[in-house]
């Protein structure tokens, strides 16, 4: 999956009335698709590639005050925000002839009206709160902790249904660990920054409390907090979360009590909705223990204080002014190291897309994803598929018996490009123009109704991940797909009338990303039918760990935060799937080509405007907060990185731009690391 560093896509306030703009438009890389401009001729590309192809662009950027970072996918979702805010703007014109228009302006609506917000102040919570009061027994926590799953209230264990990890013809439920606002570390590192911003999060609990009128605001939020801080003691590690042998554990619902004997798991299950399941896997087993020891030893005041916490920042951003800017003020300038929250507008977009992210994207492809894009797309992929099944008969490393099983799983990959063929349908959630907060509680519950409805019934491979209009792709191993949304087809990542050399660079790459995650250190544990087995021989397994400890090696030595390097366990997979993708995607570069080279254009050979193009594709400039967020947290490299790490490893690099021992960019041909070479 590509990463932009942004937040996750929830709802949050906006505005008053739009501001009549122009279209923001995407980034104008000339007639081939290469930024001339961007390139800083005063770094070789032999010392590093990212910031030869990026580097007059970085010393110009200006990360804007509302953003995180700034960039390529910067530039495309701020082109589909605007796009998707017409499309609300021209749906509200249209209320009267179609449901889903009407939804869709209802909900920007509800959270555009801002005198409606603000006459009914904290009321929308309020019983909320007093739920949360009237808690008196272990077992009304446990209830609550059940029937909070179908709010946007996170508690300390989280249930969900999906495909059966090892039988993909199959829904499962699921439990594991959740509750908390960070990730583990910042709770627990005793570093002055991680220091820093548990002191943030302190005050910002203490003035969450204050607003709502809590007695003894401080006293609550160190409770919320030093409840918090015992759950990150006990959870597992994002490294350990990867882990599919350690995170697979189903058991019937009798062997689930036994497992877990202080979780009444009936009571949990048939709060949140799950009465009808027989069986269920326990994501991190000595966390849900633990978790049960620790429920049953803390006093009840101490737990109500932690779930008004986590209400109160579930709601914040839907409540009066001075909840939203406390909000921002941990969540974007503590965290995230903004300095300005974003337009009312902007957030009432992302929150119409979250709730009704098909409604919209059905508008959008109509409008915006025209059909040679699609035909171009599908052009390309069949040539990356092409090498894939090429360099798989040339892996000296593997067996005959795994190529014969690679081979199979490539075969019977699905591809989705564009939007689903099928869409969801949102006839079962009531919208209303001034309920902000009854329509995130709405949304929410038919979210999780809908997922938690799998349970049962036949798997619908049909289903996408991600909107048609959101600027990203993904791997579904349980399906064996690669999806490619709509919003990700377009310039300057790919462009029907671009040169070979960058659609393959950039756009290929990707792709070839997406289907190499099938084959890398989580996802070759699943064969073509998606389901997770062994199919590896025991020699090949072993050189496969082998060749993959050295990109654990090489990442770990990359520090983009003075003091903090990538965790190169954590980010394996998608550095095998970065490397992987670029091998291939040069491969089928050259299938594309026919065996005829590529014309010199600006001085650039076809193979070094493939290079360039793939840095380019990663060009980025974030803040410090948010480098350091991603590498606590993220199992993605961060962007400057990217093509660093990659290209390092690529033989035709080294040709295309003469890189000599000597060279900053230069990797003795004993430390690169090939899968697919």
């Amino acid at each position: 999956m590509r990463h932009w560093k942004r937040p996750a896509l929830f709802l949050a306030l906006l505005s008053g009335a739009a501001v009549a703009q122009a279209e923001v438009r995407a980034p104008d890389y000339g007639r081939y698709g290469i930024d001339l401009a961007g390139i800083d001729h005063t770094v070789r590309p032999q010392d590093n590639i990212s910031l030869h192809a990026n580097g007059a662009w970085l010393k110009t950027a200006v990360i804007p005050p509302e953003r995180s970072s700034t960039g390529i996918a910067e530039a495309l979702f701020d082109l589909n925000e605007e796009r998707v805010r017409k499309i609300i703007e021209d749906a509200g014109a249209r209320r009267a002839v179609s449901d889903e228009a009407r939804k869709i302006a209802d909900l920007y609506s509800s959270f555009m009206d801002e005198e409606s917000i603000a006459r009914r102040g904290l009321a929308p919570v309020a019983p909320k709160l007093a739920a949360i009061r009237a808690l008196a027994s272990l077992p009304d926590v446990q209830r609550y902790i059940g029937e909070a799953h179908f709010t946007p209230v996170d508690t300390p264990l989280r249930f969900y249904v999906s495909q059966d990890a090892k039988n993909s013809q199959a829904y499962l439920t699921g439990v594991g660990q959740s509750g908390l606002v960070m990730d583990r570390d910042y709770y627990l590192d005793k570093a002055p920054a991680m220091a820093e911003v548990r002191k943030a999060y302190l005050g910002y609990l203490t003035r969450l409390f204050s607003l709502s009128g809590q007695s003894d605001p401080a006293a609550r939020a160190k409770n919320a907090l030093d409840f918090e801080i015992r759950i990150a003691r006990i959870q597992w590690s994002n490294v350990d979360n990867r882990d599919l042998d350690k995170t697979y554990n189903k058991k019937t619902r009798d062997e689930a009590k036994q497992a877990v004997p202080g979780l009444d798991w009936d009571l949990l299950l048939s709060a949140s909705g799950l009465s009808a399941a027989d069986a269920i896997t326990l994501d991190q087993p000595s966390y849900l223990s633990a978790l049960a020891g620790l429920l049953n030893t803390t006093p009840v005041p101490v737990l109500q204080d932690y779930l008004a916490a986590r209400t109160l920042d579930a709601y914040a951003p839907q409540l009066t002014q001075d909840f939203v800017a406390a909000n921002f003020a941990f969540h974007g300038k503590a965290l995230q190291g903004r300095t300005a929250d974003r337009p009312r507008w902007k957030k009432a977009v992302r929150g119409v897309q979250a709730a009704l992210g098909e409604a919209v994207g059905k508008l959008y492809v109509a409008q915006y994803f025209p059909a040679d894009a699609k035909t171009r797309a599908e052009e390309l992929v069949r040539n990356i598929f092409k090498a894939y099944d090429q360099s798989i008969d040339g892996l000296a490393w593997m067996s005959a018996e795994t190529r014969r099983q690679a081979h199979a799983k490539l075969a019977k990959y699905t591809v989705k490009i564009g939007y689903p063929d099928k869409w969801r349908d949102y006839g079962g959630l009531e919208v209303k123009p001034d309920d902000l907060v009854g329509n995130t509680d709405r949304a929410a519950a038919f979210a999780y109704r809908f997922q938690i409805g799998h349970l049962g019934r036949p798997v619908d491979r049909s289903e996408w991940s991600m909107t048609p209009q959101t600027v990203n792709a993904y791997y579904n191993p349980s399906n064996n797909e690669i999806v490619f949304p709509a919003a990700i087809l377009q310039a300057p990542y790919f462009d029907a009338k671009y040169d070979d050399a960058v659609n393959y660079g950039s756009i290929g790459a990707t792709i070839g990303h997406e289907i190499s995650h099938g084959f890398d250190d989580e996802g070759s544990r699943f064969d073509g039918d998606g389901n997770m087995r062994n199919w590896w021989t025991t020699a090949d397994h072993a050189h496969f760990k082998k060749l993959t400890a050295k990109l654990v090696s090489q990442y770990s030595r990359y520090e983009p935060v003075k003091g903090k390097r990538v965790n190169g366990k954590l980010t394996l997979g998608e550095n095998i799937a970065d490397n992987a993708g670029l091998e291939i995607a040069y491969k089928a570069y050259r299938i594309a080509l026919g065996g005829k080279e590529a014309p010199v254009l600006d001085g650039m050979t076809g193979d070094q405007r493939f290079f360039i193009a793939f840095a380019q594709s990663w060009r980025s400039k974030a803040r410090k907060a948010a480098i350091l967020q991603q590498l606590i947290s993220d199992p993605h490299t961060p962007d400057l990185y990217r093509p660093i790490g990659t290209v390092s490893n690529l033989e035709p690099f080294y040709t295309a731009f003469d890189v000599k021992p000597g060279d900053k960019m230069y990797l003795p041909p004993s430390r690169r690391f090939h899968l697919w070479w």
